[in-house]
């Protein structure tokens, strides 16, 4: 029994240590980005992991303003958060379409969508790319709208659909019984009850598209059209690297996908798992 004990015991105690090294695996280099944005160049070069004897955030101002962070700020929000409004609006209705009703071609296009799933979008860069500059699509402030869009359309579609699924049919005919009309029963009654489903539909959209590089880069040109994954390809090149900058261009960087994922992290895995189990 003591021995059964000592091996529990060893066993937790063994459990816990990977776990520490992996929590500290991962939070490592998230800190290090940081610290190291705060340094001055000679020091970095000097030593890459000591933290900074004095806070730089000159890095900062150098990153936002010089480095016209500013402008691949506005152009990734833009993309985004258009990009992630029109996915929710557009999944949540298609989903309550294929949920709700029966109709001819029902399975074939809930079929299509999911067939989006398995697609590699990013082998269709070069035909989109001469499609584009076939029909004028090309660099314009729209451009990146569309791809993002259609390739982020498939998951939210089937999560919705599943779990709008969940919910009993009953309650639609109670909701018209009532004098509900469809606008006011999806808006009112299913939205609030999807609640989770979105926010999960948000943080995974928002993700992508904030971090989305192959697109921006192959399908616009103009500096005030490229995103911020492409923007910071400029504080590095082939001789010379300003290394410290492009850590505070970093953070910047990531400072907004923290703020959305902290503002819904609570509902993404009940979202995830709540069209899993049909009613």
């Amino acid at each position: 029994m003591t021995v059964r004990m000592l091996l529990g015991k060893s066993g937790k105690l063994v459990f816990n240590a990977m776990m520490l090294a992996f929590s500290v695996a991962c939070v490592f280099p998230i800190a290090w980005i940081v610290y190291s944005s705060l340094k001055t160049k000679d020091e970095f070069m000097l030593n890459s992991v000591s933290l900074p004897h004095r806070l730089q955030f000159h890095n900062y101002y150098k990153a936002f303003v010089d480095g016209k962070m500013y402008q691949y700020f506005i152009s990734s929000a833009l993309n985004t958060v258009t990009t992630v409004v029109v996915v929710v609006f557009l999944s949540f209705c298609v989903a309550y379409a294929l949920s709700r009703f029966r109709f001819k071609w029902r399975n074939g296009i809930y079929s299509y969508f999911i067939v989006g799933m398995l697609i590699p979008v990013y082998g269709l860069i070069v035909p989109l790319y001469l499609q584009f500059k076939q029909f004028g699509l090309y660099d314009k402030f729209y451009t990146l709208f569309l791809p993002y869009i259609a390739i982020r359309l498939p998951l939210p579609i089937f999560l919705l659909e599943s779990f709008i699924r969940t919910v009993p049919a009953e309650l639609d005919e109670a909701a018209h019984m009532d004098g509900a009309s469809t606008s006011y029963l999806m808006t009112r009654i299913l939205l609030p009850i999807c609640k989770p489903a979105i926010a999960t539909i948000v943080i995974l959209t928002f993700l992508d598209t904030w971090n989305e590089f192959p697109f921006s880069l192959v399908l616009v040109s103009q500096e005030s059209l490229k995103t911020l994954p492409v923007g910071l390809t400029n504080f590095y090149g082939q001789f010379t690297s300003d290394y410290t900058t492009l850590m505070a261009a970093m953070v910047l960087s990531i400072l907004p996908v923290m703020a959305v994922y902290l503002a819904f992290y609570k509902n993404i895995i009940q979202g995830m798992t709540a069209g899993a189990v049909k009613g």
